[in-house]
């Protein structure tokens, strides 16, 4: 068998590949935000920051920075998972026709409701006061997150967070570009959560996709109070085990009824 050092110099390219790739797309969509929301068109979306006032420039550099780490963490995930993909031990396919087209639609669908499930249930774990000190404490030093919060994670929780890739391979077939549209709309869902304005109409909860998806104030509300909303793209986790905070549809309306500020005004 193959040892690992055979394939040493291949590994690094993989590693250093899959970081560069990780940061760069997340790089873009966190960017694309902070930028819009913070620079472009915020006197706009003024009335619709959750919570008021902005963050400072070092606790934008701490987010920063620590995504930065976040990116390096997944990039030894990945090194670690296509070992195991090279040694025949997961279920990750490259040829489509294996399984069809249908499959290859579910199986995407399948891995957004398997990593909801999975992320709630550690995010809520992660809250355990030992646990909170050593793998999350990092992430909720933004209590005012911007979109560059998103996996602005400790190491420890990174490597929770990055456990995803090898627990789908290892469980059902899952072809590479399944995964890569699922991390899009991962990466895509996870910064407008931490974007820290509200995009949401007031009617919005009021609807059935309301009482199914996840809003922006959700999550601000759970990086303002520390408690409750650990749900990530749903919130029936939230809604079935108790765990919403109870001021969240109230805090919702409040945000999403608020009038435009005048533009003079910063």
């Amino acid at each position: 068998m193959t040892s690992i050092t055979d394939n040493f110099g291949f590994l690094v390219k993989i590693f250093s590949g899959s970081t560069v790739v990780d940061f760069v797309r997340y790089a873009m969509a966190a960017g694309a935000l902070w930028l819009f929301f913070y620079v472009i068109r915020r006197q706009h979306w003024l009335h619709r920051k959750v919570r008021s006032g902005f963050p400072r420039w070092r606790d934008i550099r701490r987010e920063v920075g620590l995504s930065t780490l976040t990116c390096v963490v997944y990039g030894i995930v990945a090194v670690l998972s296509l070992y195991a993909v090279q040694h025949g031990w997961t279920r990750l396919y490259l040829d489509i026709h294996d399984y069809g087209w249908g499959w290859f639609a579910a199986s995407i669908v399948i891995t957004i409701f398997f990593h909801d499930a999975y992320f709630y249930w550690t995010h809520r774990l992660m809250h355990q006061p030992r646990l909170f000190r050593l793998m999350h404490q990092g992430h909720h030093r933004s209590t005012n997150p911007t979109p560059w919060a998103a996996y602005a994670f400790d190491p420890l929780e990174a490597f929770v967070q990055a456990g995803i890739f090898p627990l789908v391979i290892f469980a059902y077939p899952l072809h590479p570009l399944a995964f890569f549209i699922f991390m899009g709309w991962q990466i895509a869902f996870n910064v407008f959560g931490h974007a820290g304005f509200e995009i949401f109409p007031r009617w919005f909860l009021d609807s059935w996709m309301g009482k199914f998806l996840n809003t922006p104030t959700n999550h601000a509300m759970h990086h303002e109070y520390f408690i409750g909303n650990y749900g990530l793209y749903f919130n029936f986790w939230d809604r079935l085990m108790g765990t919403n905070h109870k001021d969240y549809e109230t805090r919702f309306r409040e945000v999403t009824s608020r009038a435009k500020r005048p533009a003079s005004i910063s």
